[in-house]
Formats: structure tokens, C-alpha cells, sequence
């Protein structure tokens, strides 16, 4: 399909229109105390307390199997901290999904009910939001009760 010059050029004048008018208008952003959240709020210490003691039973189980096996070889022993290791990893990973995905949720929430277009996690030692952006860290701790 061949476009006519005129047509190209309406086109390109309503793509350059669009984009000056998004840009004229006032970017609302939030932002949380990432640190605090994760200390402050109960799902997520729950989630981060469940998953550190499913970390502590897979190691402690992997030393029971050493000590019941004093005869093990170089290479099963090699092999069983292997499979921990990945155990552990896999742990870690599921864990650290489920902290993403709650906090994820409680963040669109949060925003939809402010009109806010980002949220941001700002540090109190490394401030990344300085001035006008809204803290809702504690909407997100109260969410997360």
C-alpha cells in the first residue's frame, strides 16, 4: 500500500503532535523506602522467614547425609553439595519471585489509587526522588499487613 505525500506528511504531523501533548503533562511518581518495606511488612518477613528456614532445613539436611555417610567418596560428596547447591538457588529464586509478585500487586494498587505513573525504590542513604514525588511507602506497608 503506497501512501500519498500528503498523507505521510498528516501522519508524521499527528505522530509529532502526540508526542509534544504527552509530554505537557505533569508525571506523577511515588516512591518507597525499599529497605524499610521489606523489615516493616508482615507478607513479605513471612515469605523471606519461611523461605531462610526451607534454606537452613536443605543445608542442614545435606551435612546429616555427610555425617550418616563418614565413608562417602570425593565425588559423591562433590555431588551432594552440588545438588544442595542448586537446591538452595532454586529456593532462593522461588522465594525471591514471591516477594516480587506480592510487592508487584501492591504497587499497581497503590498506584491506580494515587494516579501515580511510577513508583521508585529511593533509599534514605541514596536518595533517588528529591522532590515531588509522593512517599507511599507506608500505604504499601499498611497493604501488606
Amino acid at each position: 500500500m503506497k501512501l500519498s505525500k500528503k498523507a505521510v506528511a498528516l501522519l508524521a504531523t499527528a505522530l509529532f503532535s502526540a508526542a509534544i501533548m504527552s509530554g505537557c503533562g505533569k508525571t506523577n511518581i511515588g516512591y518507597i523506602d525499599g529497605a524499610r518495606v521489606m523489615k516493616e511488612a508482615p507478607q513479605l518477613t513471612a515469605i523471606v522467614e519461611e523461605g531462610n528456614q526451607k534454606m537452613t532445613q536443605t543445608q542442614q539436611e545435606a551435612e546429616q547425609k555427610l555425617k550418616d555417610n563418614p565413608d562417602m567418596s570425593q565425588e559423591e560428596a562433590q555431588k551432594l553439595q552440588m545438588d544442595t547447591q542448586r537446591k538452595l538457588q532454586g529456593l532462593n529464586q522461588s522465594y525471591t519471585i514471591q516477594v516480587k509478585q506480592k510487592l508487584d500487586t501492591v504497587l499497581a494498587d497503590i498506584a491506580k489509587e494515587k494516579k501515580l505513573d511510577a513508583v521508585i525504590d529511593s533509599e534514605k542513604e541514596n536518595k533517588t526522588a528529591i522532590m515531588g514525588a509522593t512517599d507511599v511507602t507506608d500505604d504499601v506497608i499498611q497493604k501488606l499487613q
